[in-house]
């Protein structure tokens, strides 16, 4: 799994102009599933989205945690984090795993960061959707579960 995670003051997603969710602080995380992820990767995913000390505490050091500072996760599936760019002008995308298996696992991720007591609202699965954000920092994230080895 590929996930791009923002921390925001405030992230919202639509869908032909309709909010389908939106947040206060915490982190808006874009997704994307290749083909060999599995449940244990997504559930391996949800624990570190959660548990990474991304926030400030009283000194100014990231030190805390979604968990810690009671925030929440906009998650939104994103294929394109499998872009292949490196022939041509048009990306391929075909190192991102087929909907059905992708659409499982994003569900799975979005369960197991509930579990753990944070709201998570979600975008809409194979939509255009419009994501808006104010990122705090900034402070953009990069994780690669295939470098972690799961």
């Amino acid at each position: 799994m590929r996930a791009l995670l923002q921390r925001v003051s405030r992230a919202a997603v639509r869908v032909d102009g309709r909010e389908l969710a939106s947040i206060e602080r915490g982190l808006l995380v874009l997704l994307g599933v290749g083909h060999d992820d599995d449940a244990a990767t997504a559930d391996a995913l949800a624990r570190r989205v959660c548990e990474l000390r991304v926030f400030e505490d009283d000194d100014g050091r990231t030190n805390r945690s979604l968990l810690d500072v009671g925030g929440a996760c906009l998650l939104v599936s994103q294929f394109t984090l499998y872009a292949d760019t490196r022939r041509g002008r048009r990306p391929g995308f075909t190192d991102a795993a087929p909907p059905e298996l992708a659409r499982d696992l994003w569900l799975r991720v979005a369960d197991g960061i509930r579990a753990q007591g944070v709201e998570v609202g979600l975008g809409e699965f194979g939509a255009e959707m419009a994501v808006e954000l104010v990122n705090d920092g900034p402070f953009t994230i990069w994780l690669d579960t295939a470098d972690r080895g799961s």
